[in-house]
C-alpha cells in the first residue's frame, strides 16, 4: 500500500498541479486575467444569483388563454366558411372548450359538415412530434347542431408550440435590456425559467417579460356616444376600451383589427420634433403598410385607436392618408417607458399570458455581503480545523492539512472546469467538506495508532491502517453521496448548487485522503525512517477506553423514544415555521438608507395596505429588516401585486436587497419534491447498506437515521427556525452524515464478529464502539468547528441551514453510538452468524470487505 512508482507519483503531482492551475484564476480579478496570454486558463467559478445579485423568475403559460384564442379563431373560421358556402346558421358561440353552431336548414347539414371539414383536419405537429395531431373533434349527435371541441392533444400541441414561441419572444426582450449572460429556458410543459444576473432593476424585467404586448390598430366608432354604449350595450362588433390615463378615458372601439403588431418591421424610441416628448416610431412591413394606407384613405377625419393589451395608448384623428408605412405612437411616455414599448414591439407579442409563479431577486449589495460572509466563515472554519488537526495528530496532522488544502483547491478547480454555479449554500458546502474532509484522515490515523498499539512496527501499522480503512471510507462516503445525488436531482436553485459542491467534495475527499495523503506519508517514511509514530500535543480520547455503552442502552432507548414522541407530537400540534418555499407567500429584505430601521413604523404602514398576514423582524444588523407576507388567496398575480404595494410604500426610505415570491402552485410542488427526496434517499441508503452488510445492519442504520431526522424536525419545532429548501438540504445532508458515522461503527462490529466468535454481543458492541470512539468524537469535533464558523459568520440567509446541520451532527454522533449499535442486540444479531457466513455466504453477501 505504501509503494509508489515514479510514474504514479508524477501522475498524482500532475493531477494536483492541474487542479491548482484551474483554481488559481479565482484568486484574481477578471480584468487582470484578460491581460494574460490566451493559453493561460482564465475560467472562474460562476457565481449564483444569490452571490452576484440578479433575478430568478419562473413563468407559467396560461392554457386558458390558448383555449380562448383557439375558440375565437374557430368561431371566425366557422363564420367565414359557412358564409362562403352560403349556408344559413344561428347560435354561433362557445363555452369551455366547445364551439357550437346550429344550421337553419336540415337539408344543408351535410353540406355544412363538408364545408367545416378543414376545422377538424389533423394539424402537422412536426417531424419530431409524432406526425399529426387532431386538435378539434366534431359532435353532430344532436340534429342540426354541430359542436367542435378542443382535444387534449390539441391543447398539448398548442401549448408546446406557444411555449417555444414565447421563449423566443422573452429571449429577444431580455437581450434588448443589455444584460450579460441571461438564461431563458423551457421548464416542463408550460413553464419558462428566466435568470438574469447582475440586474439593477428587477421590476423593469418583470414588466418587460410579463406583458403580452399585443398591439392593434382599430377604428373608433363615433356613431354612438361612448357613455350611451356604457349605460346600455355596445353596438354589435364594438367594445368599450379604456385608456392608460389616470383616470382612464373610455373609447368605443370597433372589434375589427386594421393592422396588428405582427405587421410591424421595426419600432424605435425617439422624440417628437415639435413637442420634444418621448414617442415610439414604427415602420410597417409591406402588407401592413398597404392595409394601413387603405384604412387611412377611407377614414380621413375619423379617430383610430392604438391598442396595447386591450388598453388604448392614444386615439389620434386621421388628418390625411398615411401611405408611407411609418408613424408614431405618442402617450404619457418617459424615455424609459418609450424604450420599453419599442423593445416589446420589436420582440413581438406573446402568444398567451405568462404568470410569474416564483420570483427570487437579490440585490448586488446583498450578494457582496454574502460573498464576504462566506469568505470569513471559510477562513475561520479552515483555521479552526487546521489547528485542531495539528493539536490532535502533530506531524501527521500537518500532512492532513496539506491534503486539506489540496482538497479545497480540487473543489474550486472542478467547479471552474465544469462551469458549475457557486451559490451561498455552495460556499457552506465547501466549508462543511473542510470539516468532513479530515474524517477519512482521522479514520486512517486512528487505525494506524491502534495497529501500532497492537505491536506492529511503524511501517506495518501505517500500511495496515490504510488498507483496513479503505472499505470503511468508501462505504461511509457512498451513503453521503446517495443523499447528495437525490438532493441534486430534486433540489432547485441554490440548494442544487450546494449538492454539486458537496458531491465534488465527497469525491475529492476520497482521493486526497487515500491517495495524496498516503503518498505524503510514504515519502515521509522513506526519508525520515521513524522508529515511532509522531506524538500529538494533546490526546483527546485516551487509548483503551472501556466505557460500558450497552449497559445504559435501555435508558438511551427510553430517552430517544421520549424525545421522538415529543418531536412528532410537537410537529402535529404546533405549526412548524414553514418558509415560503413550502407554504407560499413573499419574503422581502430591506435595509434602511439612513439610521436604524423602525420596525413599528414599517408594520403600521404595511398593515394599511390590506395585504393579509404580515411579519416584520430585525434581520442581522439594526438597519436590516425581513418582511414576510402570507400567501394571497387571489392567486399568483396577487403575489406580485403585494410586492408592488410594499415597494411603493417603502422604497423612498429603504433599499430592497432581496425579494422572494413563491406562489401556491410552486410551493405545493416543492413540498411534494421534498417528501419524495427524503424517501428516495432513505430507500437508496437502505439498499446499499443491505447489499454491503446484512439486513440487521441495514434496518438498524435506517432506524438510527430516521431517529436523527425526527430529532432535527423537533429542533425546528422547538426553536421556531424557518423550515425552507435549505433546511431540507440540511436534513438530507444529516442523513448522509449520520450514516457515515454509523457505518464506521458497523464496520468495526462486523470485523469483531469475525475476530471474537464467542464473545457475548453486548461486550462485542462495547468493544467496537470504544475502538472507534476517538474517530467518532474527533470527526464530530472537526465538522462542528466548521459549522460553528458558518453559524457565527456565515450570515442570516443560511442560519437555519447551519444551525440544523450543527444539531444534526451532534445527534448523528449520539445515534451511531447509543441507537444504531444497541439495535443489533434487539434484532438478535449473534456472533455465531459470522461463523456460518464465513463458511457459506448468505444471500450472496459475504462479511469480508
Amino acid at each position: 500500500m505504501l509503494y509508489f512508482s515514479r510514474l504514479k507519483m508524477i501522475l498524482i503531482w500532475l493531477a494536483v498541479a492541474v487542479t491548482v492551475i484551474l483554481a488559481a484564476p479565482n484568486l484574481f480579478p477578471a480584468s487582470m486575467l484578460a491581460q494574460l496570454p490566451s493559453w493561460v486558463p482564465k475560467r472562474q467559478m460562476t457565481l449564483g444569483l444569490d452571490l452576484q445579485g440578479g433575478s430568478h423568475i419562473l413563468l407559467q403559460m396560461d392554457q386558458n388563454d390558448l383555449i380562448k384564442d383557439q375558440l375565437e379563431t374557430t368561431r371566425d373560421e366557422i363564420r367565414t366558411l359557412l358564409r362562403d358556402a352560403k349556408i344559413q346558421y344561428t347560435g354561433l358561440g362557445g363555452t369551455g372548450r366547445t364551439v357550437q353552431v346550429r344550421i337553419n336548414d336540415p337539408s344543408q347539414v351535410d353540406a355544412a359538415k363538408n364545408a367545416l371539414k378543414p376545422i377538424t383536419n389533423p394539424v402537422t405537429a412536426g417531424l419530431f412530434s409524432g406526425g399529426s395531431v387532431q386538435s378539434m373533434t366534431l359532435d353532430d349527435s344532436e340534429p342540426g347542431l354541430l359542436k367542435f371541441t378542443v382535444t387534449d392533444a390539441g391543447i398539448k400541441y398548442r401549448t408546446s408550440t406557444a411555449l417555444s414561441q414565447a421563449i423566443e419572444v422573452v429571449e429577444r426582450r431580455v437581450n434588448a435590456l443589455g444584460t450579460t449572460e441571461p438564461i431563458v429556458q423551457r421548464q416542463g410543459d408550460d413553464r419558462i425559467l428566466v435568470q438574469v444576473p447582475g440586474l439593477q432593476n428587477p421590476q423593469r424585467l418583470k414588466d418587460i417579460i410579463g406583458q403580452t404586448a399585443k398591439l392593434t390598430f382599430q377604428m373608433v366608432d363615433t356613431s354612438v356616444p361612448v357613455q350611451d354604449a356604457m349605460k346600455n350595450r355596445p353596438p354589435p362588433g364594438d367594445s368599450v376600451l379604456y385608456s392608460q390615463d389616470d383616470p382612464p378615458v373610455p373609447y368605443l372601439v370597433e372589434n375589427r383589427v386594421i393592422v396588428s403588431g405582427e405587421d410591424l418591421s421595426n419600432a424605435t424610441p425617439t422624440y417628437n420634433s415639435q413637442t420634444n416628448e418621448p414617442v415610439v416610431s414604427f415602420t410597417f412591413n409591406s402588407r401592413g403598410a398597404t392595409r394601413f394606407g387603405q384604412a387611412t384613405q377611407q377614414n380621413v377625419g375619423k379617430p383610430f385607436a392604438i391598442v396595447l393589451d386591450n388598453q388604448v395608448i392614444s386615439a389620434p384623428v386621421i388628418r390625411e392618408p398615411i401611405l408611407g408605412g411609418t408613424g408614431q405612437i405618442s402617450g404619457n411616455f418617459t424615455a424609459e417607458s418609450a424604450n420599453d414599448l419599442a423593445v416589446l414591439l420589436r420582440a413581438g407579442a406573446l402568444p398567451a399570458k405568462l404568470t410569474i409563479i416564483e420570483e427570487r431577486t437579490v440585490g448586488p449589495g446583498l450578494g457582496q455581503d454574502s460573498i464576504h460572509a462566506g469568505k470569513v466563515a471559510g477562513v475561520i472554519g479552515s483555521i479552526l480545523v487546521v489547528a485542531f488537526m495539528f493539536v490532535a495528530y502533530g506531524f501527521l496532522g500537518f500532512i492532513a492539512n496539506i491534503a486539506l488544502a489540496v482538497h479545497v483547491a480540487m473543489i474550486v478547480g472542478a467547479l471552474s472546469l465544469l462551469g458549475a454555479t457557486l451559490t451561498l449554500p455552495g460556499i457552506a458546502g465547501i466549508v462543511l467538506t473542510i470539516g468532513m474532509a479530515v474524517d477519512s484522515n482521522v479514520l486512517i490515523y486512528e487505525r494506524i495508532r491502534e495497529e501500532r498499539r497492537n505491536g506492529r512496527s511503524v511501517i506495518q501499522a501505517i500500511d495496515t491502517g490504510f488498507s483496513k480503512a479503505l472499505a470503511t471510507i468508501v462505504d461511509s462516503n457512498v451513503t453521503s453521496l446517495i443523499a447528495t445525488v437525490v438532493l441534486f436531482f430534486l433540489g432547485t436553485g441554490p440548494v442544487k448548487g450546494f449538492a454539486v459542491t458537496y458531491a465534488i467534495g465527497i469525491l475529492t475527499t476520497v482521493f486526497t485522503a487515500f491517495t495524496f495523503t498516503r503518498m505524503l506519508v510514504a515519502i515521509w517514511l522513506r526519508r525520515a525512517r521513524p522508529k515511532e509514530l509522531p506524538r500529538a500535543p494533546v490526546t483527546f480520547i485516551p487509548p483503551g477506553t472501556k466505557i460500558p455503552f450497552m449497559g445504559i442502552r435501555r435508558w438511551t432507548f427510553a430517552l430517544s423514544s421520549l424525545l421522538s414522541v415529543l418531536s412528532v407530537v410537537g410537529f402535529l400540534t404546533i405549526d412548524i415555521n414553514y418558509g415560503i418555499d413550502f407554504k407560499g407567500g413573499s419574503i422581502i429584505e430591506v435595509q434602511a438608507k439612513q439610521g436604524d430601521a423602525d420596525l413599528g413604523d414599517i408594520r403600521n404602514r404595511l398593515s394599511e395596505l390590506n395585504i393579509g398576514e404580515i411579519q416584520v423582524q430585525q434581520f442581522g444588523a439594526p438597519n436590516d429588516v425581513l418582511i414576510r407576507v402570507g400567501t394571497q388567496d387571489a392567486g399568483e398575480n396577487a403575489e406580485q401585486t403585494v410586492i408592488d404595494k410594499v415597494r411603493g410604500e417603502l422604497q423612498d426610505q429603504y433599499d430592497f436587497r432581496r425579494v422572494e415570491v413563491v406562489g401556491p402552485t410552486v410551493s405545493g410542488e416543492l413540498a411534494k419534491q421534498g417528501t419524495i427526496a427524503m424517501l428516495i434517499a432513505l430507500v437508496g441508503i437502505l439498499l446499499y447498506v443491505w447489499f454491503r452488510f446484512e439486513w440487521q445492519f441495514a434496518v438498524g442504520a435506517i432506524v438510527a437515521t430516521v431517529h436523527d431526522v425526527v430529532m432535527t424536525i423537533g429542533f425546528f419545532v422547538l426553536t421556531g427556525l424557518e423550515f425552507n429548501q435549505s433546511s431540507l438540504a440540511a436534513i438530507l445532508t444529516i442523513i448522509g452524515y449520520s450514516l457515515n458515522d454509523t457505518i464506521v461503527v458497523y464496520d468495526r462490529v462486523r470485523e469483531d464478529l469475525r475476530k471474537y466468535k464467542k464473545m457475548p454481543l453486548p461486550q462485542l458492541l462495547n468493544n467496537a464502539i470504544n475502538e472507534t470512539l476517538s474517530r467518532t468524537t474527533l470527526t464530530s469535533v472537526t465538522t462542528s468547528l466548521a459549522l460553528l464558523a458558518l453559524v457565527l459568520f456565515g450570515g442570516e440567509v443560511i442560519r437555519s441551514f447551519t444551525l440544523a446541520m450543527l444539531f444534526g451532527v451532534v445527534f448523528g454522533t449520539y445515534s451511531s453510538i447509543f441507537i444504531a449499535a444497541p439495535l443489533l442486540i434487539l434484532f438478535r444479531l449473534r456472533p455465531q452468524a459470522a461463523t456460518e457466513e464465513e463458511k457459506k455466504p448468505v444471500n450472496g453477501k459475504a462479511l469480508t470487505t
